[in-house]
């Protein structure tokens, strides 16, 4: 993990999604201060694809899920040593297709960081270590308020 995504800012373009009240997640292992976290999917921005395309393309990679990218949320800075990253969140609408356990083509197949992918409720979610679900969760109470999210935020942990 270090070798791919370490010792470099890289930038990720990540989607919230929600179904039922319900809020899609990818736990990546090892990442965080824990060794696992729950996140939004997403992944890297690259050279030649919009965000909202790649966004799509990351949805489709990691849960098997078809989307529509809606709008601009916030953006997320992450820094715990070796990954630095700029998160720039997006609002998604699944379209299509049926949840699945992904992967990520920039690793090897012994080496996948994805380990399960699934909706979780709000309640669910802040009972969890805060160090095991993306920063962005403690900024908001409730799914409304993760919503209406805006702005920048920061998680620095060196």
């Amino acid at each position: 993990m270090t070798r791919t995504f370490g010792h470099k800012v890289r930038t990720r373009v990540c989607g919230i999604a929600v179904r039922n009240n319900k809020i899609l997640l990818v736990r990546h292992e090892p990442l965080g201060p824990e060794g696992y976290l729950w996140s939004p999917p997403g992944g890297g921005a690259e050279y030649g694809l919009s965000l909202k395309e790649q966004l799509i393309r990351e949805f489709d990679e990691e849960t098997g899920l078809q989307v529509e990218v809606g709008e601009f949320m916030f953006i997320n800075e992450y820094l715990h040593s070796p990954i630095h990253a700029i998160e720039i969140f997006f609002s998604v609408k699944i379209v299509s297709g049926e949840l699945g356990l992904g992967h990520d083509p920039e690793l090897s197949s012994e080496n996948q960081m994805i380990k399960e992918v699934g909706f979780l409720d709000f309640e669910q979610i802040k009972k969890m270590n805060p160090f095991t679900v993306h920063n962005c969760f403690r900024y908001c109470s409730n799914i409304d308020e993760l919503l209406n999210l805006k702005g920048y935020f920061i998680f620095q942990n060196n």
